[in-house]
């Protein structure tokens, strides 16, 4: 593998696995939040319980996820250190951002929520979590301003071969990121919702605490309901948007190597040969996907051999197609989990209606499973989003390729390689061990309130 593969793959592999934490703190911030209002407008106890349950695995969650943030920013001075040149005076502003205003925010309150039980105003103290929540929303805003850059460029001017800002409010009212950051949110609080509703599947699978994780299920099926839906129509909105910023991307996720007929069928399933530029087998759903393009059943939608022809007058000669398969499979990985999610919610949510969820034990252990779909779906999602942009790093300006450090050799990045995945490997494993030990406790932590004047919640925080 050459020094830019080499780059590539510890950057997507490092930032993959931590992507797995950013949408679970997203979503768990927003079920705590909603649970520990229902016991403070409620007065109901047992809502305090799932609170102060649900709170433990965000917190370790949270944890865990800054360790594995950290080495995000480092490597692109490391590896990367002709694309932060290029881009360092506009992607710097909303990273700067997100670490001094966001994330202090979200930590400032994370530690009053957690230390404050029993010692602030039960409104103030729901306030806290409520602002964590908020705090996270931020977080995710800045930095999907900063890949927005990467995907739209906006609000710039180049001086002495630099991208340099011009135009800040340009910068955080992107068109993509107006139409990603709803799609991103919506798949953190389907992420946070399903493991809410999946850990208290097992725990009413396992006749423990029933009626009490009957509360916590109802609510997280809910919330991935609406989740789901939100997330079917932001979707869409970014897929009307490909055409107009990425049509390459949009195509390449669609296998279309040349124009469409009008109007297009969306193709569900296909064998795709890269190599010789056409697709072996088609099995398409007519009219779908001049829909998703215009959002309406006309229209025709442009192949990538068109787009590549395009692309060497604009900008010279090369190969502006990207990786198709991988684009192609992440988006239908991506679409599949997502359509799979609404149909467990309305199940779930019909079962419960039905007061039959205690004798559905396939679908209560299919729940638990579906824990793990919110995560593929959104590791696919962002697969298509960052494959389908190359060759590109910053889209017109700057290829990947050029991108990458001069000076770093095959050896250190193996090296480099090598440790981070056996750091995250471990970090992986002290998670899982983690959370299934808090799980398996339950609600009750073993230490009664009036056993110390300092809360068991907060005594275990402090030891985490």
């Amino acid at each position: 593998m050459s020094v830019l593969e080499l780059a590539r793959l510890q950057f997507g592999s490092t930032t993959v696995f931590h992507f797995l934490f950013v949408p679970l703190s997203i979503g768990l911030a927003f079920m705590v939040a909603c649970l520990e209002t229902l016991y403070v407008y409620r007065k109901n106890e047992t809502y305090k319980k799932l609170t102060k349950f649900f709170g433990h695995l965000f917190l370790i969650n949270f944890a865990v996820g800054v360790v594995t943030g950290i080495i995000q920013e480092f490597q692109f001075g490391m590896n990367w250190s002709e694309y932060s040149r290029f881009v360092g005076d506009v992607f710097g502003a909303p990273l700067a951002i997100e670490a001094l205003l966001a994330f202090f925010m979200e930590s400032t309150f994370l530690g009053i929520w957690i230390f404050g039980w029993d010692r602030l105003h039960k409104k103030v103290h729901l306030m806290c979590i409520w602002l964590v929540f908020f705090g996270t929303l931020m977080s995710a805003f800045w930095i999907l301003a900063a890949n927005s850059f990467m995907q739209e460029p906006v609000g710039f001017t180049i001086n002495n071969g630099r991208a340099e800002m011009n135009d800040f409010f340009a910068l955080i009212t992107n068109p993509q990121l107006i139409v990603e950051f709803p799609h991103t949110i919506a798949g953190a609080l389907a992420t946070g919702s399903l493991f809410v509703a999946g850990v208290s599947a097992y725990k009413i699978l396992k006749k423990q605490e029933t009626e009490l994780f009957k509360k916590a299920f109802n609510l997280g099926m809910i919330v991935a309901l609406v989740a789901g839906i939100g997330i079917a129509f932001s979707g869409h909105s970014q897929a009307k948007h490909l055409m107009e910023s990425q049509p390459m991307k949009m195509a390449a996720s669609e296998g279309l190597w040349e124009d469409s007929g009008d109007p297009a069928g969306w193709m569900v399933f296909g064998l795709i040969d890269s190599k010789n530029k056409e697709n072996k087998f088609e099995v398409e759903v007519p009219y779908l996907l001049s829909y998703l393009a215009y959002e309406k059943f006309e229209g025709k939608v442009p192949g990538m051999n068109t787009l590549q022809a395009e692309y060497e007058k604009l900008y010279g000669p090369g190969n502006y197609i990207p990786p198709v398969n991988t684009t192609f499979w992440s988006f239908r990985i991506m679409a599949g989990a997502g359509m799979v999610m609404i149909l467990m919610s309305c199940l779930g949510l019909m079962y419960s209606y039905r007061k039959k969820l205690e004798s559905k034990n396939y679908f209560l252990k299919a729940t638990i499973f579906l824990i793990s779909l919110p995560f593929i779906a959104n590791s696919a999602g962002w697969i298509m989003t960052e494959v389908g942009r190359q060759p590109w790093t910053v889209f017109g300006l700057m290829t990947t390729s050029a991108s990458v450090s001069p000076n770093v050799t095959k050896g250190s990045l193996i090296f480099s390689l090598t440790t981070f995945t056996t750091m995250y490997a471990i970090l992986a494993a002290v998670l899982v061990y983690l959370f299934v030990k808090e799980i398996k406790k339950g609600t009750d932590h073993g230490v009664k309130d009036n056993e110390s004047n300092v809360d068991p919640f907060a005594r275990e925080a402090s030891i985490l």
